[in-house]
């Protein structure tokens, strides 16, 4: 009797999490973007050096980056003007082949959505025009950088809405951008929407059907980093994309874990999560993710509140952030603390209040 009269409990509450009794109200369910980029049929076709090229769904980032490494520039050029499309988004492949592609690629883009991506000057380290639209973008000299960080924002994000001007810190250009002021020079700060998100805080976001699908690609793509020779990053996961870092951790090439606004990371401790990076939690008092409950039951919800003291995380000061989107805001006690870990400079000390 006390064994259903929890799991009632439990099915409540997470029911609630999808009715709205919680704040969460519906949204429209997305079909997850997977498998390899754009044009990779082309690409496998192709034999313009001899010999088959690697497979961008089965060749693993190490692989590539070997692979390019024993071209030679023409060769790596000749790739390029043939198939931007793959080689902007091939993890592994070095990262200035990767911009020179996106800005072909974006260029080549008739879609109003991403006319300001194709600024000059920008970044594009990664660009996917399908669906809503998957994109990444580099803030600072990531080939000399000493401390690298990884920005994986939450719902309603996507290519036509990276850098929207509400809602700036928000948004994930802007918490990214925000990260690289902060933390200055040595550092690079790369803003991720490579999964697709929810739309709304309805069942997509309930569950972790999306974030399972953008676990692979956020581990490949942090893979594709390190096999271009950067150092590991240190990841900052905003709100349920903290649901992706959660379920990515025990493979994720990471020095630290950083979580804020989180609904949960499907884990019930750190110990859960079975990563060796450092993790890191914050929220703040008026976040409205906080009336979430912290349940995960029958597929819904995603567990314990990591800013909970069971949940055995670092806690990050947010006492001054202000909502859901308030953690980069210049002047917080939560970006200071951001700044930090992502300069390598963070101790429990100095970031837990």
């Amino acid at each position: 009797m006390r064994r259903y009269a929890r799991t009632v409990v439990a099915l409540a509450l997470a029911t609630s999490v999808v009715t709205g009794t919680a704040g969460w109200v519906s949204g429209d369910a997305q079909q997850a973007l997977t498998g390899p980029p754009p044009g990779t049929t082309s690409w496998r076709a192709d034999r313009v050096l001899g010999a088959e090229l690697p497979d961008p769904e089965r060749a693993d980032p190490a692989e590539v980056a070997a692979f390019f490494e024993g071209l030679s520039t023409k060769e790596r050029h000749l790739l390029l003007l043939r198939h931007p499309s793959v080689v902007g988004n091939l993890d592994g492949a070095p990262l200035e082949l990767r911009y020179r592609a996106n800005s072909l690629a974006l260029a080549a883009a008739d879609d109003p959505r991403y006319r300001s991506l194709a600024a000059p000057g920008r970044q594009i380290l990664a660009f996917d025009p399908r669906g809503r639209g998957q994109v990444a973008e580099v803030f600072g000299d990531l080939r000399s950088a000493d401390g690298v960080s990884v920005v994986v924002p939450g719902s309603d994000n996507d290519a036509g809405t990276f850098d929207r001007a509400n809602d700036v810190y928000g948004t994930p250009a802007g918490m990214a951008k925000s990260l690289y002021a902060e933390a200055g020079p040595g550092t690079a700060v790369i803003a991720w929407t490579g999964y697709t998100t929810p739309v709304g805080v309805g069942v997509d976001a309930a569950t972790g059907r999306l974030a399972e699908a953008g676990a692979g690609r956020l581990t490949r793509f942090a893979e594709g980093l390190t096999a271009d020779g950067l150092p590991e990053p240190a990841v900052f996961c905003h709100s349920y994309g903290s649901v992706v870092c959660g379920l990515a951790a025990h493979r994720l090439p990471a020095t630290d874990l950083v979580v804020l606004g989180s609904p949960g990371m499907r884990a019930d401790d750190v110990d859960g999560l079975r990563t060796r990076a450092t993790v890191w939690a914050a929220k703040d008092p008026t976040d409205w993710i906080d009336d979430v409950p912290s349940v995960r039951f029958a597929g819904l919800g995603h567990g314990t509140d990591p800013t909970d003291p069971a949940f055995g995380a670092r806690r990050i000061p947010a006492g001054d952030a202000r909502g859901h989107t308030g953690y980069f805001a210049p002047g917080t006690d939560s970006l200071r603390a951001f700044a930090a870990i992502a300069r390598g400079a963070a101790t429990e000390e100095g970031a837990a209040r």
